[in-house]
């Protein structure tokens, strides 16, 4: 056996383990998280683990429960970045109410099932009438690149709901990533999850970055694989390094990281992440991308001052009771460029933030990349945890 799992006493349960047997893993997960019933359980699962043997022990140590998760590119425990590891977060039927739509083959997906959602959104509204506080939380497989099209196609079913969710990883390898529904890990596949609750929340998205004036046209892309072939009506990986003022041979994702591209939308920058040179000099990107694109080069303030500035923000009287993020793979990166991966995890640890890195993340209609996102969930007020529904557990003291 490995280190003991550490978990988190509070209304949302925490844990992590880095336990590298995968079955001795998800145990030492369920025994942190302690007793259920939960409404929801969220999985992210390191590199490195048997996900059949993953799924085996889901099904064998939360029977009843309804668990999610995904393959991550980094995990964020308790004690906060990780690697190769398990994390989790448990939402207890005494504070909470989920419901999750799979939706597989994503390849092929041509609308949500706006009346399905609607009705489970409802539904999840009778069970908790006294209950007012909703989000949903969306994991999709990180090499779909159809995380666009879902978001579009949740949005006339979720109204003025938040959605957030992240894109599955896989490391830096870029080759297979899963998201984990009814105890099995899918390929091409996407789950959703509509949480309603008695606690306050709080969706949020933030960046330490700022647009510069230098900007880039995208003249010839494949929007379909995210593939830009030219900027300025040159190749495009010369282009990009010639903006940086770089060798194009000496650009690797350490460079992607510290020099993202932005796309402006409203009043607004949003990173479009650059993915990796192809041999043929063209580049692919880890967001939507199409030809007459504006891209602008975006410089970073410091990454640990932002971070811990951004989330003390999030509550000035002190934290939430939890966070659960999804962290862009980049920021990862350019937090082990700069040796900062320590100092990140105690600003993470201190503000209850668990969740992964992945290769992109969504809020409300948006795909973006090189953010932090997600949700502050605050306990509730007395008189608003009163009103539980009758078949749920007896409120947490």
């Amino acid at each position: 056996m490995g280190p003991q799992p550490v978990a988190a006493e509070t209304i949302v349960r925490r844990a992590e383990s880095v336990e590298r047997d995968t079955a001795g893993a998800v145990a030492e997960i369920a025994a942190a998280l302690g007793p259920g019933p939960f409404a929801l359980v969220m999985l992210f699962v390191g590199r490195g683990h048997d996900l059949a043997a993953a799924g085996a022990a889901v099904k064998r140590h939360f029977p009843g429960d309804t668990v999610i998760g995904c393959t991550t590119a980094g995990e964020i425990g308790v004690s906060g970045y990780l690697d190769g590891a398990v994390a989790a977060v448990g939402l207890p039927l005494s504070h909470f109410r989920a419901s999750v739509l799979v939706i597989d083959d994503v390849g092929r997906f041509d609308g949500a099932p706006v009346a399905e959602v609607l009705r489970m959104r409802g539904a999840l509204a009778s069970r908790a009438p006294s209950w007012v506080n909703e989000f949903a939380f969306m994991l999709v497989d990180g090499l779909s690149m159809k995380e666009d099209r879902i978001v579009a196609a949740l949005a006339p079913a979720l109204g003025t709901t938040p959605l957030l969710g992240g894109s599955a990883g896989d490391g830096l390898s870029f080759e297979r990533t899963f998201v984990l529904a009814d105890g099995a890990f899918r390929q091409n596949a996407a789950v959703v999850a509509f949480i309603r609750t008695a606690c306050r929340v709080k969706v949020f998205r933030f960046d330490h970055l700022v647009p510069t004036g230098q900007r880039m046209v995208v003249t010839d892309a494949d929007p379909e694989r995210r593939i830009v072939r030219e900027l300025n009506a040159e190749p495009a990986a010369r282009a990009y390094a010639r903006a940086l003022g770089r060798d194009p041979d000496q650009l690797s994702a350490f460079t992607f990281a510290a020099h993202p591209v932005a796309v402006r939308v409203g009043d607004r920058h949003h990173v479009c992440s650059i993915q990796r040179v192809e041999p043929n000099g063209d580049l692919r990107f880890l967001a939507a991308i199409d030809e007459g694109l504006v891209l602008t080069l975006a410089e970073g303030r410091d990454i640990l001052s932002h971070l811990e500035e951004s989330l003390a923000a999030l509550a000035p009287g002190g934290p939430p009771d939890a966070i659960i993020a999804c962290d862009c793979i980049l920021r990862r990166l350019e937090l082990e460029q700069r040796q900062a991966m320590q100092s990140a995890s105690a600003i993470l640890s201190r503000h209850r933030v668990t969740g992964f890195s992945g290769y992109g993340e969504q809020m409300n209609m948006l795909h973006v990349n090189q953010t932090f996102t997600g949700v502050a969930i605050f306990a509730p007020s007395e008189a608003s945890s009163a009103g539980q529904p009758a078949s749920g557990a007896p409120a947490a003291a």
